[in-house]
C-alpha cells in the first residue's frame, strides 16, 4: 500500500532565507538515485513552516514504507553532510497511509 513520507529538516539559525536553495541542493543531491528507485511514484512538495521558519517538511507519495526504509539505507552516505552543514540535528520521517474519508458530498445542505 502506498504511503505519504514526511520528511522534515530544522535548519540550523540565520538560514531561513536560503531555504529554497538549500532544499534545492538536497533534490539535486537525492533526486536523481531517488526517482530511480523501485519505490518512487511521484515528486515531493516543500513547505516551511510560518510559525517557525527553520523547519521544513517535505511530502511526497512512496509504494511502501520498506522501499523508502530502503532508499535511505541507500542515502546514507550522501546526506550526513548536508546536515552538518544546513542542519542543527538529522531529519525526521513520518510515514502516513491515506484514509478513504469522503470529502466530496455537499455540506451546505445539513445547515438548511
Amino acid at each position: 500500500m502506498m504511503v505519504v513520507v514526511m520528511e522534515t529538516w530544522y535548519l540550523k539559525p540565520g538560514l531561513e532565507d536560503r531555504v529554497v536553495e538549500i532544499m534545492q541542493e538536497y533534490d539535486d543531491l537525492v533526486g536523481p538515485p531517488a526517482h530511480a528507485h523501485p519505490g518512487w511514484c511521484g515528486h515531493g512538495r516543500f513547505f516551511q513552516s510560518t510559525a517557525n521558519p527553520s523547519a521544513v517538511t517535505m511530502l511526497y507519495p512512496w509504494r511502501s514504507r520498506e522501499l523508502h526504509e530502503d532508499l535511505t539505507a541507500n542515502e546514507a552516505r550522501l546526506v550526513p553532510p548536508l546536515f552538518a552543514k544546513y542542519c542543527v540535528r538529522p531529519r525526521e520521517i513520518h510515514y502516513y497511509q491515506e484514509l478513504e474519508v469522503e470529502v466530496e458530498h455537499d455540506h451546505d445542505h445539513e445547515h438548511g
